[in-house]
């Protein structure tokens, strides 16, 4: 039997790699085998989340599984069946001593594509954290990443059940997946974003004094405001396993919603969380361009799997969306076309060219000269 053989250090060398990897072998029924994990990281190997993703979706195809422990540099995943639907419930600090914040949203990420690939609706819970740094937060997965997803056909929504902030987590979310309605993922072409519509913003603070969130807020609306942007900001207060602060920013085009997070931490004002996410709003706003840096990665496994070639333009080429562009590649799967250098913007184009593991052994990837 072959196996597809991922190197775990290629590129940006973190997680993505893994979940990808794990994914597309869900959905194609090949045996993958990724070595090196996270090689780029100052501490290697499998964290909780990993883990949970190994295990979650050895679970929905019935994997046979070596390397699904903590600190593994090598997973060997070989699905046994195809996504089988149902109720699935998954704890990222399960795989932790003392709980976990590692993030729920890219769990949710591996998981929502091969589930809705599958031929009954299915329900999906997952505990852990829900605004962390390095990750997607809930936020900007329900107003940005999930839309996307619906358009291209994909029957899912998110429900935030409560919020998980570094280091104890805790937080949950609950999402009902189904395949699309006519069948197969529909491509996608943004090339504009069109017309700014409205921005618009939430700042959140768990356990902690309610001025946090308000001084978020006023903060953030202050900033937007002399920037020429007629905006909307709320101030609100949770409840949850342990205290956190975040700040979330859309910015709603005719075309496509992006979004902006920043996270609260021991030591930095309110004032300067606002800041970072307004900081961000400017830049890609300034860049003219539809699709955010964050949202150009997430959806190439998505486009790889749809029923046409999709097309988009990004504010910015990154490491992680021409790593994520090589493991698709090794699949087989779709014919990657990225235009523009490492950190500026450009233009991508993904071509699927069958089920994972089906199509033609040469590099399919077109990568800037200077990578």
């Amino acid at each position: 039997m072959s196996v597809i053989e991922i190197d775990g250090s290629y590129g940006e060398g973190g997680g993505q790699i893994l979940r990808t990897a794990l994914s597309l072998s869900t959905m194609g029924g090949m045996t993958v085998c990724v070595r090196n994990i996270r090689a780029n990281r100052p501490k290697g190997g499998l964290a909780a989340q990993h883990v949970t993703n190994v295990v979650a979706l050895g679970r929905i195809c019935d994997a046979e599984l070596v390397g699904a422990y903590l600190g593994s540099v090598e997973v060997r995943f070989r699905p046994r069946s195809v996504p089988r639907p149902g109720q699935y419930s998954f704890d990222v600090g399960e795989f932790a001593e003392g709980g976990s914040a590692g993030s729920v949203c890219l769990v949710l990420q591996a998981l929502l594509l091969p589930l809705g690939m599958a031929n009954e609706p299915s329900q999906l819970t997952v505990t852990g954290g829900t605004d962390v740094a390095w990750s997607p937060s809930f936020d900007y997965l329900n107003a940005v990443y999930l839309p996307a997803i619906r358009r291209m056909g994909l029957r899912v929504t998110c429900r935030l059940v409560r919020r998980g902030f570094y280091p104890r987590g805790g937080g949950r979310v609950v999402a009902e997946v189904a395949a699309p309605a006519g069948g197969g993922l529909r491509a996608l072409r943004v090339m504009q974003r069109g017309s700014l519509r409205r921005v618009r913003g939430k700042a959140v603070a768990v356990n902690l004094p309610s001025h946090v969130a308000q001084r978020m807020a006023d903060r953030a609306r202050s900033v937007l405001t002399r920037e020429g942007f007629d905006n909307e900001v709320h101030a609100t207060r949770e409840r949850g396993p342990g205290p956190g602060a975040a700040l979330f920013l859309e910015t709603e085009y005719e075309h496509v919603t992006i979004g902006f997070s920043a996270l609260g931490e021991r030591g930095k004002p309110a004032e300067r969380v606002a800041e970072e996410a307004c900081e961000e709003l400017l830049i890609h706003h300034g860049s003219a361009e539809p699709f955010d840096r964050h949202l150009a990665d997430q959806l190439l496994v998505p486009m790889a799997m749809a029923s046409g070639p999709s097309e988009f333009r990004t504010s910015a080429v990154t490491r992680h969306l021409l790593t994520n562009a090589y493991v698709i590649d090794r699949f087989g799967v779709a014919r990657i076309l990225i235009e523009g250098r490492e950190g500026e913007p450009g233009k991508v184009r993904v071509e699927p060219c069958g089920e994972p593991g089906q199509g033609e052994t040469p590099d399919r990837v077109k990568r800037p000269a200077d990578m």
